[in-house]
């Protein structure tokens, strides 16, 4: 029986690493939204009934084709960046894109095993288990929070949940909307694709509510992206060069816009270090009326932070909190450091920055600091804004080459204009430099991986959305509700089975069977 089952679990197995593929293809930069949808109404069929144990290797599977084919950028930041053989930057790859994976496995066991039997658990059970998969991989080993299936649909109509209960709530609208074309194709039960439509109807209902008001307020500002590539970086020969380099593309900036801002790290140096050099610029810049803004490493008696530095035309120091495991920090540094390269990377001891840090002040705008990698996680970006007026998250997606990560990343921040109702500013060493309206569109932009400057004007804002106010906790609430009533209404449709196998029994001892 195995035996023949055999090339129908291989055929299915090949079916859920193509549904994680497609789900990778619904994000940026390939925008084919629709396929994740129709890839997880296949991921409910496919899982209508198999056993707990089977669903293991088939969550496990897409798992593995979605991080597989949408994380697989790791490897350029271990080779191309890490100094890591390709063998060994292969070996890691595979290893994280594998422990990812056990994630989704792990959602579709507890699927099968305790919330599938009944309606209710086949759409809300399936819904809720698949959005908190994605809440697991917030805080797990520090997080990782990429790929959230909501990300893909900020631009369709569901987008208009995203300032009502951010990019979590946009997850579920989608799981939920697979499940239901799932379900009505498989039991006939159509009213579930009206339902459905229903949520898509609202959420474009919602687009037209303005949660947020400008203030009145503006910034002309000039974000300076001077495209220095990571293998070049942080080599001795390149500091004077690069000093040189923002010199020359600030100094025509001064006295024609209200702020200048560098991106994550511009300076590869401690800020002591270049602390004459930084006074000059600061000097030119305060004589023109023009705030100055950069990232650097700043080295402290506390520790040695990655830091965002308002040098003039304001006050405030940010300390960046959610540090990169590798690039920033080693974990368990006393046993892997100095192994090989990859562990011992230029400024990958940094401190983690204290929390609740106050926004900068920038000409007297209130705005809320974000580096890199911060800007992915919803509810820390929520409680780190404390009234701002304005976002800036700065970057060095250089780490991540000319792959689709950095569409990714970009494409994240975005989300956060949309849920928050404020205007962002995003400024990087190569790509994507670009100012995002409070809707979550791009206002303006600059070509990637070229040198140049995005000069524009943002407007700040106030008021708070839905978001703003409560979090992500009211869609976590509504996901655990929406799991405990999948498993409350299971219990009926187990004992119907129960029921039904013991009357087969006594009908067969009464046939003398």
């Amino acid at each position: 029986m195995n035996h023949k089952n055999t090339p129908h679990t291989a055929l299915a197995l090949v079916a859920m690493i193509l549904c994680g593929i497609a789900v990778t293809l619904s994000f940026a930069p390939f925008g084919m939204w629709p396929l994740s949808i129709v890839a997880v109404a296949v991921l409910n069929l496919a899982l209508e009934k198999s056993t707990p144990r089977r669903a293991l290797a088939l969550g496990w599977a897409y798992g593995v084709g979605l991080f597989g084919s949408g994380v697989s950028w790791v490897y350029i930041s271990i080779h191309d960046y890490g100094f890591t053989s390709a063998p060994l930057a292969g070996i890691f790859t595979a290893l994280f894109c594998l422990f990812l994976g056990a994630v989704p496995a792990l959602a579709a066991w507890v699927y099968c095993r305790w919330l599938r039997d009944g309606m209710s658990g086949r759409v809300l059970g399936f819904a809720a288990v698949w959005l908190l998969s994605e809440w697991v991989r917030v805080w797990l080993l520090t997080g990782f929070p990429w790929l959230y299936l909501g990300y893909a649909y900020i631009d369709t109509p569901l987008a208009g949940w995203a300032p009502v209960g951010g990019v979590f709530l946009l997850s579920l609208m989608v799981y939920l909307s697979g499940a239901c074309l799932s379900q009505a194709l498989l039991n006939r039960r159509y009213v579930l694709i009206v339902g459905a439509a229903g949520l898509w109807v609202l959420g474009y209902s919602l687009q037209s509510v303005e949660w947020t008001q400008t203030n009145g307020r503006e910034l002309k500002i000039a974000a300076v992206q001077a495209n220095i590539t990571q293998d070049k970086k942080w080599l001795p020969e390149s500091y004077k060069p690069t000093l040189k380099l923002y010199d020359q593309m600030t100094q025509p900036l001064l006295g024609q816009h209200d702020v200048v801002i560098w991106p994550e790290a511009a300076i590869p140096n401690y800020y002591h270090v270049a602390k004459d050099y930084l006074d000059l610029m600061a000097q030119m810049a305060e004589q023109s009326d023009t705030a100055l803004v950069t990232g650097i490493p700043l080295r402290t008696p506390e520790g040695v932070y990655n830091a965002l530095v308002v040098l003039t035309g304001g006050t405030g120091v940010y300390a960046k909190q959610r540090l990169v495991p590798f690039g920033e920090y080693v974990p368990l540094e006393s046993w892997l450091r100095g192994l090989i390269r990859f562990f011992n990377l230029p400024m990958s001891s940094f401190t983690e920055g204290p929390p609740q840090q106050k926004p900068l002040q920038i000409k007297d705008h209130s705005v809320a600091p974000y580096i890199c990698y911060e800007v992915v996680y919803p509810d820390f970006l929520v409680k780190q804004m404390n009234g701002a007026e304005l976002l800036l998250t700065v970057s060095n997606d250089a780490w991540f080459g000319r792959s689709i990560g950095p569409k990714q990343h970009f494409q994240m921040a975005r989300m956060r204009a949309l849920e928050t109702g404020r205007e962002l500013i995003r400024a990087t060493g190569t790509g994507t430099t670009a100012v995002v309206d409070a809707h979550g569109k791009v206002s303006a932009r600059i070509p990637a991986f070229e040198a140049g400057v995005l000069s524009t004007t943002v407007r700040g804002r106030s008021g708070n959305t839905p978001f703003l106010v409560a979090g992500s906790w009211p869609t976590w609430l509504l996901c655990f509700g929406l799991a405990a009533l999948a498993a409350f209404t299971r219990k009926p449709a187990a004992n119907k089975a129960n029921n039904k196998a013991n009357n087969n029994k006594s009908a067969s001892k009464s046939r003398g069977l």
